[in-house]
């Protein structure tokens, strides 16, 4: 029997792998991102604009160049998560966004609106989405696809709950009162969850990735982790010089320059073709089933199946998708091409989730993965104006909606070249 006082041996401690606790608190940081997402801020474009006497060019104008800006740091930020670990960057990164929710409360003209959107953008879904995308790879590997899956599933029930929740608050007391109460709530949620739960990698509990329990020193095995690392990853550099890298940027990329900009302006296109608004906007209730099954499913393919493989198929769903918005004329058809957009996105997020830390390792993947946010969160701003300009240059949503059919096509060959790249790449 133990004398009164004394510490239990390590192996009698309860063995509840941390894990699957980071994972609702990654879930809820993606959360935290609405107020900053496409999905949040459209719902507010319409008050802004009448109540800074905006008009609708100038607005998307101010958000498109924003949101342009605001990709090229997440490089940066990535090296900044990859020095000083995730827990203090996102605190900093969740602490700036609350209080930028609040200023925009403030916003009095086009400056300070372009302003406003460039660091919501650049906070919000820039730099808090990419942390929070970085924190699983620390806590799985055989599971990451399937947590990644359930991770992307809270977001989109967001997807479907915030807009509504938005809309209920700018009633009740206004815009503006509205974004101060979305910068409130981020400090409330995020910053206790960061002092009080937040763990920046297993071993610093005397666990391992995928719930493995270390008996000894936690120190010397949370260093022991880091070395290994460090020897079995790839610098960016490195990474860069490696095929699968551009693939899933490139299938990345275009989903956000064609996704983005089909849902910017699915309204106005499908009623062009003499459907209702309510028609048109049944796409955005298509899509939030199927994507939130598909992160689900697809996550746990991506524990299953060859991720080069998936690659392929998610891109082969996006040129299906594109084609089917191109051809779509009846409630229907909108229907349809709504899940084939779910479907594609989907699937193309669970395979690049878990593909960047294992086939490039952790060690450097803030900065893997900020490169990679760059590239998303630069395409999804050319979308919306290549969609306007070809409709109000060109009188039609043809010619752009055939580029965005047709461009990713060589993708879905190419795709299955995104194989794991060999070690011992020199920089």
């Amino acid at each position: 029997m133990a004398e009164p006082g004394a510490r239990a041996p390590a192996l009698t401690r309860p063995r509840i792998y941390y894990g699957w606790i980071m994972l609702p608190v990654a879930t809820v940081a993606l959360i935290c991102t609405s107020p900053a997402q496409t999905f949040g801020v459209s719902v507010f474009n319409p008050y802004i604009r009448e109540s800074l006497g905006l008009s609708a060019t100038q607005i998307s104008a101010a958000y498109g160049l924003g949101t342009f800006l605001a990709s090229l740091p997440m490089g940066f930020i990535g090296a900044i998560m990859d020095r000083y670990g995730l827990r203090i960057t996102l605190t900093v990164v969740a602490t700036l966004f609350g209080a930028v929710c609040v200023l925009v409360s403030q916003v009095t003209g086009m400056a300070t609106l372009f302003l406003a959107f460039l660091l919501l953008r650049m906070l919000g879904q820039g730099a808090m989405g990419l942390l929070s995308g970085n924190t699983l790879p620390f806590w799985f590997e055989k599971r990451l696809g399937t947590v990644e899956g359930l991770r992307h599933m809270g977001m989109a029930g967001a997807i479907a709950v915030v807009p509504a929740i938005c809309l209920g608050l700018i009633h009740a007391v206004g815009w503006r009162w509205t974004y101060v109460i979305l910068g409130l709530a981020v400090w409330a949620i995020m910053l206790p969850l960061m002092a009080l739960v937040f763990r920046n990698r297993p071993e610093e509990l005397g666990q391992r990735k995928d719930g493995e329990w270390i008996d000894g020193d936690t120190r010397e095995a949370d260093r022991a982790a880091a070395a290994a690392d460090a020897a079995n990853s790839f610098t960016l550099r490195q990474a860069l010089r490696t095929p699968a890298l551009w693939l899933v940027g490139a299938g990345m990329g275009f989903w956000s320059m064609a996704g983005t900009g089909v849902m910017f302006h699915v309204v106005p296109m499908m009623t062009s073709r003499g459907l209702s608004e309510a028609e048109a906007a049944s796409l955005f209730g298509a899509f939030a089933v199927s994507l939130a099954l598909t992160y689900l499913v697809g996550g746990m393919l991506a524990d299953r199946l060859r991720l080069n493989m998936l690659l392929s198929i998610a891109t082969g769903l996006l040129v299906a998708a594109m084609a089917l918005v191109w051809a779509a004329g009846s409630p229907a058809a909108v229907l349809v091409a709504g899940v084939a957009m779910g479907l594609s996105q989907g699937l193309l997020v669970a395979t690049q989730g878990p593909m960047l830390p294992r086939y490039y390792g952790r060690a450097h993947l803030g900065k893997i993965r900020g490169s990679m946010a760059t590239v998303m969160v630069a395409a999804s701003s050319v979308g919306p104006i290549l969609v306007g300009g070809c409709y109000d240059w060109l009188g039609g949503y043809g010619p752009v909606m055939a580029a965005f059919t047709l461009g990713p096509l060589p993708l879905v060959g190419l795709s299955l070249l995104a194989k794991p790249p060999r070690r011992g790449i020199t920089a």
